[in-house]
């Protein structure tokens, strides 16, 4: 019971058990929930504690950051549409910056991801969310697009 549980939460729902690019599928999905209603915030506090616990769980039977394991990507991305207006642009801006910097993994980024079991599933995709969405609400300022 323990771990069909985990394995839910984990892979968010099924999201990865995609055969191509999970963890972009699991990013989709986040997106797609906050368009419709999800609150970002409260979505990634909420789920941070029991993504770790998942993470961890997942893990332990399956090796170190199982590809199925997800729900990082959809904790991340939340984090990242904290600083996007909802609107197409903004939104599809922070999708792709959060994909760039969770793929491309700069520093300090990669650090995190040697904290151990679901910790460092979960924090590195915590770090790449916070630095995407300071690059949005940057470029978003610059841009004007805030309007202000």
């Amino acid at each position: 019971m323990k771990s069909s549980i985990a394995r839910i939460i984990a892979t968010w729902f099924g999201c990865g058990y995609f055969p191509k690019g999970p963890g972009t599928v699991g990013s989709l999905c986040a997106v797609i929930m906050v368009w419709y209603g999800v609150p970002a915030l409260w979505g990634a506090l909420l789920l941070l504690i029991p993504a770790i616990w998942a993470s961890s769980v997942v893990a332990k039977e399956l090796g170190h950051d199982p590809q199925i394991v997800v729900v990082d990507e959809v904790v991340g991305q939340w984090i990242t549409l904290t600083a996007a207006p909802l609107e197409p642009i903004p939104v599809v801006a922070a999708f792709l910056l959060f994909r760039l910097f969770d793929i491309t993994k700069p520093w300090p980024i990669r650090q995190f991801e040697r904290l151990e079991s679901g910790w460092g599933i979960m924090m590195d995709d915590v770090v790449a969310g916070l630095m995407a969405a300071m690059v949005l609400a940057f470029s978003l300022r610059v841009t004007g697009w805030l309007g202000f």
